[in-house]
């Protein structure tokens, strides 16, 4: 695969971006400058620089992050930091997304990546893939507030009994 579409398929901007950041002497393969966009590559095991800093190949992208409060699960966000601005910008430019969302006085972990078919697999309410959610009440809960957790919470005037309450 040619260094310019390496670059580009790892979020280093466009092909034309990344075509610029070789001839600027800007990338490094085995301690060398790199300096011809188009020189044929395998991309498998690849080790690379940007600016000095060290990147490997990856087809796609799989990530953590324990998100901390005050950020939304959002690409465009409304009133705080979007996590994506955790993220390295390079990660950006592949186009991870979160599986999943918490609100932004939420902390946890959040898994994000540029494989829709894991997405979709993940995300999918039709998969049933069980998720635990720990949570911490600021105040006391009582036990009628129990049971009408364990009874269904209502999302969008619909009962969501598909969701299991422990205790």
């Amino acid at each position: 695969m040619q260094l310019e579409r390496i670059l580009h398929s790892q979020g280093f901007g466009s092909r034309k971006e990344c075509r610029a950041l070789i001839r600027d002497g800007r990338i490094g393969i085995a301690g060398e400058v790199a300096d011809d966009p188009f020189v044929d590559l395998e991309p498998s095991g690849l080790n690379f620089s940007v600016d000095g800093q060290v990147w490997a190949y990856h087809p796609q992208a799989y990530l953590m992050l324990n998100k901390p409060v005050g950020y939304e699960c959002s690409h465009q966000p409304k009133n705080h930091a979007s996590i994506y601005s955790l993220l390295p910008p390079a990660l950006n430019g592949r186009g991870v997304q979160s599986l999943g969302r918490l609100d932004e006085d939420t902390t946890g972990l959040l898994l994000f990546s540029d494989d829709g078919k894991f997405i979709h697999a993940i995300s999918s309410g039709k998969r049933k893939v069980p998720k635990t959610y720990h949570v911490t009440a600021k105040h006391p809960v009582s036990d009628a507030q129990i049971a009408t957790l364990l009874s269904g919470v209502s999302i969008d005037r619909r009962t969501a009994t598909d969701y299991r309450c422990r205790l």
